[in-house]
C-alpha cells in the first residue's frame, strides 16, 4: 500500500514544476520566497549571473522579534526587501512562492512588497 506524501514532498514537487517556466534575469530578477516554521526568508537572485541583489529575513536585526512565523513578521521582510532591492537599482521582479500556496504569510509579503515599490 502506498503511503501519503508528507506536506514537504508535495511543495518541493510544487516548486519544481513552478522552477520550470521562472526564471529570473538582470532586468526582472527572481523575488524567491521560503517558510520555514519559525521563520520566513526573501531573497532578489539574478538567475542569469546567480547571484543574489538582496536579501531580507525574520532574523535581520532590525526584524527580529518574539515570533518570526506570523503575517505581520511577513510583511515587514516584504517591506525591507523591496527597500533594499530600490537601493540596488531594481523595480520589477518575477514572483517565486516556493511551492507555498499563494496565502497567509506568503500573500502578505508579497502585498507589502508590491505597496513598497516593486513591480510583479
Amino acid at each position: 500500500m502506498l503511503s501519503k506524501p508528507n506536506r514537504k514532498e508535495v511543495t518541493r514537487k510544487r516548486h519544481y514544476r513552478l522552477r520550470r517556466r521562472l526564471t529570473g534575469s538582470t532586468e526582472r530578477p527572481r523575488l524567491a520566497v521560503y517558510r520555514s516554521g519559525k521563520h520566513i526568508y526573501a531573497q532578489i537572485i539574478d538567475d542569469i549571473k546567480a547571484i543574489t541583489v538582496a536579501s531580507a529575513s525574520t532574523l535581520d536585526k532590525d526584524l527580529r522579534s518574539a515570533s518570526g512565523a506570523n503575517v505581520e513578521a511577513a510583511r515587514k521582510v516584504g517591506q525591507m526587501v523591496a527597500t533594499r532591492a530600490q537601493a540596488a537599482g531594481i523595480t520589477s521582479v518575477v514572483f517565486d512562492r516556493g511551492g507555498n500556496l499563494y496565502h497567509g504569510r506568503i500573500a502578505a509579503l508579497a502585498e507589502a512588497a508590491r505597496e513598497a515599490g516593486l513591480d510583479f
